[in-house]
């Protein structure tokens, strides 16, 4: 709920200046001016309204309840139980690699439905903006219509880059905290405290920032893109199709489109996520992740 402002901001900035817009402008509208992160989120509160700056937050809570349900429980399985760890109880580095990558993955399929719904709403005050109809009602009423409208498929609508992108953040995330902390216990006078966690978790935020980046901004354009009524995609045909349009309209640097906002969102995020986590393991009388 702290941060959610910043993403709001992130998934403006992404989509602002799309090449398959201007070719498609007639079709697909035009885009509002914006500039900078600053620009962007005092624009939001002026021509929207400050507690815009928290639409769509009710279908992020929903996501992050079960991305973050799954991802965690999947990484510490596969960590423990599948790869396993070394005779020293040491976990080697491309282990953590594919542990961290895959358990993003499937956390990430199965929230699927709910990050959609989330771009979706953190859009509607732009089209606001264009003079175009809002979609939704509501969270529920989003669900709904995407259901009604796509079926099951629809609310899976864009779980490609998705995933991809969630592979790509928790190899930076769950795979750099669980590297550094380790590197830290094993290689330094820091023992298994909060001062650790912090470290660990400020470096996971940073990696995860510019791996997840460029898939964050095809995953936003490609699940904000309108459909038609077989709910196929009017501006990319798929993730690789929004990757090579993008950086041939806009350039390499397209990609990290929304990183400042991102990066200023994943650092405290990834610092409350996982010293919360590791106090709760600790109460609730669990060894340390």
């Amino acid at each position: 709920l702290v941060t959610f402002p910043l993403d709001l901001t992130k998934t403006r900035l992404q989509v602002q200046g799309e090449a398959a817009v201007h070719r498609n402008g007639a079709a697909a509208g035009q885009a509002v001016p914006y500039r900078g992160m600053l620009r962007t989120a005092a624009g939001i509160v002026q021509e929207e309204g400050l507690q815009k700056l928290w639409q769509g937050a009710t279908p992020a809570i929903y996501r992050h309840i079960v991305y973050s349900g799954v991802r965690m429980v999947a990484y510490e399985h596969l960590r423990d139980s599948v790869l396993g760890r070394s005779e020293d109880e040491s976990f080697p580095f491309w282990k953590a690699v594919v542990g961290g990558m895959s358990a993003g993955a499937i956390g990430q399929f199965f929230a699927s439905p709910t990050d959609l719904v989330k771009v979706q709403m953190q859009m509607e005050g732009k089209r606001k903006l264009e003079g175009k109809p809002l979609r939704f009602r509501g969270v529920h009423h989003a669900f709904m219509k995407i259901l009604s409208e796509g079926g099951i498929r629809g609310l899976w609508a864009g779980w490609v880059p998705n995933v991809q992108r969630a592979a790509l953040v928790n190899m930076g995330d769950l795979t750099t905290y669980d590297s550094v902390k380790h590197f830290l216990l094993l290689n330094t006078p820091l023992v298994d405290n909060s001062v650790t966690h912090s470290v660990a978790s400020c470096c996971s935020g940073l990696v995860a920032a510019v791996l997840g980046t460029p898939a964050d901004v095809v995953k936003t354009r490609i699940m904000n893109q309108p459909r038609d009524k077989q709910g196929r995609g009017l501006l990319y045909k798929s993730s690789m199709d929004c990757l090579i349009q993008t950086v041939q309209g806009e350039g390499f640097m397209s990609l990290y489109k929304g990183f400042l906002p991102t990066w200023m969102r994943m650092a405290p995020w990834s610092l409350v996520f996982w010293l919360t986590y590791e106090q709760i393991r600790r109460i609730c009388g669990v060894s340390s992740f």
